[in-house]
């Protein structure tokens, strides 16, 4: 790999935030502790019944893992922003949206996918039924990288105020709601025996198309709040 292609900007991009992800290793478990607190809390709340938490399970943690992986999307960009390093991605010869798309694949790497892992674990403690548990491992691997795409422009957008969390969460959250409704709807699909694969498919299919939009127009909002 020659110094100075995209191809070595994209891996040093990729060792540097995988390294600095390691040395906040405290800060990068917040989502994860928030999902399995959020979850724990609901038998306790609404009593041990299984069937109960059973029929409650597939959308409980939906929304647990949406809103841990929410609260560390304000930090996607802060860092890089305080110490300088953003502007020299912008100002960078190499594209910016490839440089953006590296970093987003690391924020889901890093965040996202440790919840996905857990999600087996989440499920027992809600009684999720064991058919249901591939589907709404697939929906979460579907639904998860929308949300770290989408939240990237939001957070490009915002990434030049101070105190933006309360306004990324409003740009943010109405956005998800429908990765939300179709990931849920998938389960709840399953778990009553229904065909269940259309709500997948739409996943998928927002999925390939935030893969090519949300990069570039992630660009293009970060050179608008930085200008």
């Amino acid at each position: 790999m020659k110094p100075g292609t995209t191809s070595a900007a994209c891996t040093a991009l990729l060792r540097r935030d995988l390294a600095l992800t390691w040395r906040r290793r405290g800060d990068a478990l917040n989502p994860l502790l928030f999902a399995v607190i959020v979850v724990a809390l609901f038998p306790f709340a609404l009593g041990p019944d299984a069937q109960v938490l059973e029929r409650i399970a597939a959308g409980t943690i939906f929304v647990a893992v949406l809103l841990a992986a929410l609260l560390s999307l304000d930090s996607l960009f802060r860092s890089d922003l305080d110490d300088g390093s953003l502007e020299q991605l912008v100002l960078s010869p190499h594209p910016l949206s490839l440089l953006l798309a590296c970093k987003i694949a690391i924020h889901w790497l890093t965040t996202a996918l440790p919840l996905i892992v857990i999600a087996p674990l989440l499920a027992m403690l809600l009684h999720l039924p064991d058919r249901v548990l591939p589907v709404l491992l697939v929906a979460l691997a579907l639904a998860t990288p929308l949300l770290s795409l989408i939240g990237a422009i939001c957070v490009a957008l915002t990434v030049a105020l101070r105190r933006s969390g309360m306004l990324l969460t409003l740009l943010v959250l109405p956005l998800i709601v429908p990765v939300l409704i179709f990931g849920a709807g998938a389960c709840n699909a399953a778990q009553a025996g229904l065909p269940y694969g259309a709500p997948l498919l739409w996943l998928g299919a927002w999925l390939v198309l935030a893969l090519v939009l949300a990069p570039l127009a992630t660009a293009a909002a970060l050179k608008i709040s930085l200008t």
